[in-house]
């Protein structure tokens, strides 16, 4: 039972029981803003403020 419940848990759940069992609080903030740079690269992909997004780094 404990196996079937492990492979239903979602990657979300699983680095947050992480973060609580390990009391690593401080990778939540780099995880996120690992997460947001990913997500302005997917949607600026193709845009037209790719130009400007590219001027900032």
């Amino acid at each position: 039972m404990e196996e079937k419940k492990a492979e239903n848990q979602s990657v979300i759940i699983e680095f947050w029981e992480f973060l609580k069992i390990r009391k690593r609080y401080w990778l939540f903030p780099i995880v996120i803003v690992l997460f947001l740079f990913g997500a302005l690269i997917v949607f600026t992909e193709s845009s037209a403020v790719a130009p400007f997004i590219y001027a900032l780094f």
